[in-house]
């Protein structure tokens, strides 16, 4: 698994990040028909991939993408904030020891007796990230039925607001809290997986 920080120009080259950017092109926009911008034809690149962006990318032995996440910091724009307060009863969570996960990908090339247990990989991966940085937890938007799935993966998740129909879609902001125990509680419902330590690379700056 690898990850980064900040997109720009350059960052297409990087085997990884081309990759991943590349299947969330073929699952945001050709399977799941989003409305959000294309690069080239090639790759799903938006507004919020920017330098205090993160990436968690779960790779093959080719550098082949398997599975990736973005995390956009709480106290800067982020897609509930600034797309979706309406999903929040009280405040957004706007703190700084909190993160936004966004473009959770499954690479839809990979056989679907792999999906669950790389979905595990990356749920993992997000635990193990945010025990090693110091971050207390995470927000983000999901369908109800994605919602409902993540709120069983046995680590602490509380729903923020009414479920609200957009687009033809019912969705609910929600928030994970990250611990010490959290390792164990995905260990318990038979998530969590232990991952190889990460290869940090980037601190790349936004192209003009």
């Amino acid at each position: 698994m690898q990850q980064s920080s900040g997109i720009s120009g350059a960052s297409l080259v990087d085997p990884a990040l081309r990759a991943m950017f590349e299947a969330r092109k073929r699952v945001f926009v050709d399977l799941l028909g989003w409305d959000v911008p294309v690069l080239d034809e090639t790759f799903e690149i938006d507004q919020f991939d920017t330098p205090s962006a993160a990436y968690l990318v779960l790779t093959g032995e080719n550098c082949e993408h398997r599975a990736s996440a973005r995390l956009l910091r709480s106290d800067g724009p982020h897609i509930l904030r600034d797309l979706f307060p309406q999903l929040c009863s009280g405040p957004v969570p706007q703190d700084e020891a909190f993160r936004e996960i966004t473009r959770f990908c499954i690479d839809p090339t990979l056989p679907r007796a792999d999906r669950r247990s790389v979905r595990n990989q990356l749920v993992s991966a997000l635990a193990d990230f945010a025990i090693s940085e110091g971050i207390a937890g995470y927000s983000a938007v999901a369908p109800v039925p994605w919602f409902r799935q993540i709120a069983q993966f046995g680590w602490r998740c509380q729903q923020l607001g009414p479920c609200v129909s957009i687009d033809g879609q019912k969705l609910v902001a929600l928030r994970i809290d990250i611990d010490q125990n959290t390792r164990a509680q995905l260990a318990n419902a038979g998530i969590y997986c232990r991952n190889p330590k990460p290869e940090a690379y980037g601190g790349m700056e936004l192209a003009a």
